[in-house]
């Protein structure tokens, strides 16, 4: 982590610590962040989908993850031997944040609402409401989570197990 904290310095991006990580800003928006893990450590790409990636290095955080994309090292000398590469993508993630392009991400209206949760919506006007005042990731975070179950009964249990979060205004990982 500490190499590719001078890596990504000598950039010329400004560190700051956010969501407990070293994340670099150019003009106070977010551009890379370094997490560390057991067995890997990664550069993070806030708009990585813009990026070119002519080495094939970026990959998708998640299966649902719309903007940010990632660079994984599993050594020091993975980064030493790929820094060049490193700073091509850092220098072009610069670029994309001086030019202002922004990822078009989905709305929550274009995700499908299943017929378990749709059904509970239409037949609880409180519940309606709790759930249109949550915010958009927070609906999308339950619509997927609602979603993945292949069997409507599963689909079904999900739903009202988490009616009395969402009645309370909590996200699905909110304690």
């Amino acid at each position: 982590m500490e190499k590719l904290r001078a890596i990504v310095l000598d950039c010329g991006l400004t560190e700051e610590l956010k969501w407990r990580q070293p994340c670099y800003t150019l003009n106070e928006s977010n551009v890379v962040i370094i997490s560390g893990f057991k067995e890997y450590c990664l550069l993070g790409f806030f708009k990585g989908v813009l990026l070119k990636d002519p080495h094939q290095l970026l990959t998708r955080p998640g299966d649902h993850t719309q903007a940010g994309r990632q660079i994984r090292f599993n050594s020091i000398r993975e980064i030493e031997e790929k820094e060049s590469i490193v700073k091509a993508y850092i220098y072009e993630a610069i670029q994309v944040e001086k030019s202002g392009l922004r990822v078009k991400l989905k709305k929550t209206t274009d995700y499908q609402i299943p017929e378990e949760l749709q059904s509970k919506l239409d037949e609880m006007p409180e519940f309606k409401a709790a759930f249109e005042a949550l915010t958009p990731g927070r609906q999308r975070a339950y619509i997927l989570h609602f979603s993945k179950p292949k069997q409507s009964k599963t689909r079904e249990a999900r739903v009202e197990k988490l009616i009395p979060q969402i009645l309370e205004g909590k996200g699905l990982n909110d304690l």
